[in-house]
């Protein structure tokens, strides 16, 4: 039996937070273990360790982005699924970049809720591999003046199959597709990605995405 997924819903609406809470209770995979109006502060890890923070953008006090970024370095096995009240949220890509496993917007159903929970718990991106890059490739072109960040150190040590690999996921590709297109096994492809993560020093598929746009692996195309 699968063990329970504990998930913590922290949004500044009281109506949001008792809806989200509403659509996980009939599910028995998953345990909704706190509620704050704010971001969740040190003090509420010990008493209970989510897996999954459900984390809005916006919120008073300590925005979600910079709670996720907390998150990240302070309980780092945890999951965040930020919420966006627009599908297309100028902050969608900092807060992937911050750590967080992908987005939702907050009028979500419950059905997509669940699914979406159950990949961001297995530390995936929660969006679908096309729209994820068509996401970033928006945010790319819209900052194009923003000055290139370093590449990690251990990035110039990818080999040219990890590379391949990382440019086919940032051309919107997901495993089994990788696997088709080079002629490999789907293990020999997570096998690819768990190097190429390490060497990128990125936590999921996102920040990798983010990272090829922004280290000029590819480049945004023209919408036509």
């Amino acid at each position: 039996m699968s063990a329970i997924v504990k998930v913590l819903i922290a949004d500044d609406q009281p109506l949001v937070r008792r809806g989200l809470a509403l659509m996980l209770d009939p599910e028995p995979g998953f345990q909704v273990v706190a509620e704050p109006g704010t971001a969740p502060r040190r003090s509420v890890w010990p008493t209970h360790r989510p897996n999954v923070v459900i984390m809005d953008i916006r919120m008073p006090v300590l925005d979600g982005i910079a709670a996720t970024e907390r998150l990240s370095t302070e309980l780092p096995d945890c999951r965040v699924l930020a919420l966006s009240t627009f599908d297309m949220d100028e902050y969608v890509v900092d807060a992937l970049r911050a750590g967080a496993c992908g987005f939702l917007p907050k009028d979500i159903s419950p059905e997509d809720l669940v699914a979406a929970l159950h990949v961001v718990h297995e530390g995936e991106a929660i969006l679908a591999p096309r729209l994820l890059t068509r996401l970033i490739s928006t945010h790319v072109k819209a900052h194009a003046h923003r000055s290139r960040p370093s590449v990690p150190p251990d990035a110039e040590e990818l080999t040219p199959r990890e590379r391949e690999v990382w440019r086919l996921i940032a051309g919107g590709l997901d495993n089994t597709e990788i696997a088709e297109r080079l002629g490999v096994s789907g293990s020999t492809v997570k096998n690819h990605i768990t190097g190429l993560f390490a060497k990128l020093r990125v936590r999921d598929r996102a920040q990798a995405v983010i990272a090829a746009y922004e280290t000029g692996l590819v480049t945004a195309q023209r919408e036509t």
